[in-house]
């Protein structure tokens, strides 16, 4: 705990520098004329005054961060002032009470629930004590106040030392093991709780198998009435079996659309979820689609089927082969247990595409041709590289994407991943109707973007990681010979 003073001190010196800033962005608009030109400039007013908003906006939201890393500092210490102040507790209900009370007085002088008041002390002990990159960051305006509450979700249950890691992959570019082309401060929160995520699940102390077994027994539906004669309906379930039967809804709501269907993409699902649910049949013409005929009547007793869904599964060679315990990725989801790979694989599946992973460095192993027509192969590399909609913050999974080549056939552009995209039909749009620009790509990077006023916002890159090499591998290399791995890959 700081000293008195020194915390006095330093919040002192933080407000100020936070009303210097204030002071500093109120100063941007000052130079307006009556008009609402810029006096005193040689350049086009109208473009100036629309930098300065693009900067000032930017400004704010690092200015926002900060003053989110104060409060969170003074909360903090507020509740260990508190404790101290108020002496040991004599009973467990006394100091049940205490905490009631410090809540509720954080609560009032925001101004908000004492939930959220709540929820508020939670995260700044947690930030405090176990999260220093964390706070810094968000002390610093690096990373906002959803950044900084994802981290703190997301290091609930790990270690000292894996907290402290988790930080390190995502905050310290010199760490040894950064995030490659995804820092935390550059990614919208929601991208970025996919990434930690996923990356909680490959370095978690406890096995996937363990945890997925644990959380499969929790499966259940759940029903909440809502306003308006509304109600949600919904599903925890297994990844997979979650994954294929949106996707399935998607593909069977997608061959209903046409130049009569007035319903949306989201209402043909609801309405093709609701008649498959409530039919005694399904071979209701009007709502059945590809893999759906027999779909009432499978039996579901002993476990679910198996999905028929257009979804990518990579799986590290050695874990499909039982030699390590690694994670497999399912496409738009994350990690899940590699037995559940394996289901998939032996079950034939042929709808889950196996994707290899190269056992040196983690990336896929290599597919493509060059043609001016994209052929399946490479839509599928595509998926890989990039796993939903390249677009700065658009989470659109890659099924709703559409191959777009960065450099038109007809400009000379080849039909190469890296000349190739996967905008979503929003960002393709956007793409060809406005001075949006994508740059260049790789064959494991995704193009940037390049705004109208000439900014460079860059895409996400997948975090690949070398799968773990079993400690028997060598014996088993040497009693098998060098097509080991070349068998199980198919070649």
């Amino acid at each position: 705990m700081e000293s008195g003073e020194a915390f006095a001190s330093d919040i002192r010196a933080a407000v100020a520098a936070l009303t210097e800033s204030a002071t500093a962005l109120e100063r941007l608009l000052c130079p307006l004329r009556a008009d609402g030109s810029l006096s005193g400039s040689d350049v086009d007013p109208a473009r100036a005054l629309a930098d300065a908003c693009l900067d000032g906006l930017a400004d704010v939201a690092r200015l926002e961060a900060r003053a989110a890393g104060l409060k969170v500092r003074l909360t903090a210490e507020y509740v260990r002032r508190a404790e101290v102040l108020a002496g040991p507790a004599a009973s467990a209900q006394e100091s049940t009470a205490r905490e009631m009370a410090t809540v509720a007085e954080v609560a009032g002088v925001l101004t908000v629930s004492e939930r959220s008041a709540a929820a508020l002390i939670s995260e700044a002990l947690s930030l405090t004590t176990s999260l220093p990159l964390t706070l810094g960051g968000l002390s610093a305006g690096t990373i906002s106040w959803q950044h900084a509450r994802v981290m703190v979700d997301e290091a609930a249950g790990l270690s000292p030392t894996g907290v402290a890691a988790l930080e390190a992959h995502f905050l310290d570019p010199d760490a040894s093991s950064p995030a490659r082309g995804c820092f935390a401060g550059e990614l919208v929160p929601g991208r970025l709780r996919a990434k930690s995520r996923t990356w909680r699940e490959r370095h978690h102390p406890t096995s996937i198998e363990v945890r997925h077994t644990r959380g499969a027994a929790d499966r259940r539906v759940e029903f909440h009435p809502d306003r308006d004669g509304m109600a949600w309906l919904s599903a925890y379930l297994p990844a997979i079996e979650a994954a294929g039967i949106f996707d399935r809804l998607t593909s069977t709501s997608r061959a209903l659309q046409g130049p009569d269907e007035q319903r949306t993409l989201a209402q043909l699902r609801a309405d093709v979820a609701a008649t498959l649910l409530l039919a005694d049949r399904s071979g209701d013409p009007a709502v059945a689609g590809p893999g759906l005929e027999g779909t009432a009547s499978t039996s579901t007793i002993d476990r679910a089927p198996v999905p028929r869904a257009q979804v990518l599964v990579t799986v590290p060679v050695l874990s499909l082969l039982g030699l390590t315990d690694e994670p497999a990725m399912l496409d738009g989801f994350g990690p899940i247990p590699p037995s559940t790979a394996r289901r998939l694989v032996a079950d034939g599946a042929d709808s889950f595409y196996r994707v290899l992973v190269d056992p040196r460095d983690g990336a896929p192993l290599e597919i493509g041709r060059t043609s001016y027509r994209i052929p399946k192969a490479m839509r599928q590399w595509l998926r890989l590289r990039d796993a939903k909609c390249s677009f700065p913050g658009c989470n659109n999974s890659s099924l709703d994407t559409e191959a777009d080549h960065l450099l038109s056939w007809v400009n000379g552009g080849t039909t190469g991943i890296s000349n190739l995209g996967q905008p979503c039909r929003k960002h393709h749009r956007l793409r060809h109707t406005t001075a949006w620009q994508p740059t260049p790509a790789t064959p494991q990077k995704p193009p940037e973007w390049v705004s109208p006023t000439g900014r460079r916002y860059r895409s996400e890159k997948q975090d690949w990681e070398p799968p773990l090499w079993p400690d028997s591998l060598p014996e088993l290399r040497a009693a098998s010979g060098p097509t080991l791995l070349e068998d199980a890959a198919g070649f």
